[in-house]
């Protein structure tokens, strides 16, 4: 589990062709302090360490990963999001970020502000259900709030500490970002479509 709150941007060091995947090579400052098996949400998708050293941790994407996120535009050099699985006595600053990414989105525009900037994402439709103003939305796993809402994409504002300590001053219009929709509301949204609370109640359990 994690917040949407980025721990630092890493950069890849080497991308190695897998049969089906890719092996990633990331460089890091908390490198040396993971160990393997550890989770680690790069981009917002959560990945598994297999290897690590003082400077660089290795994961690898398989082929579900690289269908359903932006890993396939991931070059040696590339800058990318990381955060450390949350520890359960830690403040929640962000919201409950499972690092399952449900679909790539596309950036439409970049607006800068007087102090801010916009930046409007589409998105497919058919996850509109999942999505309300004012919450919650992970962008290549930085927790944002949905500023505006239209049918085909979102729009959120940027301060300029997240500006300078994410990925998103690397944003150009056309780049594809990983989407995570709120899980509580991918929740609600599935109990309503089963009919939740239609069925009759088992009375065996209901006797005094």
């Amino acid at each position: 589990m994690f917040t949407g709150i980025i721990e630092e941007v890493g950069r890849i060091a080497t991308v190695e062709a897998l049969e089906g995947g890719k092996r990633l090579t990331i460089e890091a400052s908390f490198a040396a302090e993971l160990r393997v098996d550890q989770s680690v949400a790069v981009n917002g998708a959560c990945q598994t360490v297999i290897a690590n050293d003082k400077k660089t941790f290795s994961v690898v994407a398989v082929e579900e990963t690289l269908a359903k996120t932006n890993f396939s535009d991931l070059r040696d050099g590339s800058r990318v999001n990381l955060e450390r699985a949350m520890r359960p006595d830690g403040r929640l600053d962000g919201h409950f970020v499972q690092g399952h990414v449900d679909v790539t989105g596309e950036v439409a525009s970049i607006e800068a502000l007087a102090d801010s900037w916009l930046v409007r994402v589409r998105y497919p439709s058919r996850f509109g259900s999942y999505l309300i103003p004012v919450g919650s939305i992970t962008l290549d796993g930085i927790s944002l709030t949905v500023a505006r809402l239209d049918d085909d994409a979102l729009t959120v504002a940027i301060i300029p500490h997240t500006w300078t300590h994410t990925t998103i001053s690397d944003w150009e219009v056309g780049r594809a970002v990983n989407l995570e929709f709120d899980l509580i509301g991918k929740y609600v949204v599935r109990a309503l479509q089963r009919g939740v609370g239609d069925a009759q109640p088992d009375r065996r359990f209901l006797s005094g």
